[in-house]
């Protein structure tokens, strides 16, 4: 009957050695999956890929990068939204850019220029989709103090809100060159 006990006794502690180095586990990969994001949100990881050059010397010379108030706004902050979920769908359809870079697809400025009215028109829908969520974390209409506005920047907003627009409607361009709208193939009218 000592051995029955006995058994019992390790089988528990093995129970409970597997359920620490589980937790264990757990805890570390938690720790390491966060670090992960949290590196691939920094301006510099966003920008180290040769193709998003003309796109950083772009936003370089808007608001978002210096103002008055230093607050600065970095890629991930526009493009990866702060909800898990939709961060994690962002995360995983962002291999089209790794994708993309090693391919060459965008690795001159003529290139680039060739698809950016597609690359905008891309990110302009999926900003419309979520009723500019990303900009909303910044910029809230609830949080916008109209009498504080010029004149036409408070005719806007009210506007914008009693038509239910979303940021994305009025500000293309606003952190990277608007691209002109290709013209449409005339050639092939018979």
């Amino acid at each position: 009957m000592t051995g029955g006990s006995n058994s019992g006794s390790t089988s528990r502690k093995k129970t409970i050695i597997i359920l620490v180095l589980v937790f264990s586990a757990g805890v570390l990969f938690t720790g390491l999956f966060n670090m992960g994001l949290s590196s691939t949100n920094e301006m510099e990881f966003c920008t180290s890929c040769h193709s998003m050059k003309t796109n950083f010397e772009e936003y370089k010379e808007t608001i978002h990068y210096q103002n008055t108030s230093g607050v600065r706004a970095v890629c991930s902050d526009c493009h990866v939204p702060k909800e898990f979920g939709p961060k994690m769908v962002a995360k995983i359809l962002a291999y089209k850019d790794v994708l993309h870079e090693i391919l060459g697809t965008l690795d001159t400025k003529e290139k680039y220029e060739a698809h950016r009215w597609e690359m905008a028109s891309r990110v302009w829908a999926k900003m419309k989709a979520s009723n500019s969520r990303e900009c909303r974390s910044c910029h809230d209409f609830d949080q916008m103090d109209l009498s504080e506005q010029s004149r036409m920047a408070r005719k806007r907003h009210s506007k914008a809100v009693d038509e239910g627009l979303t940021c994305i409607d009025c500000h293309k361009g606003i952190a990277h060159t608007e691209p002109d709208e290709p013209e449409e193939n005339t050639n092939n009218k018979g």
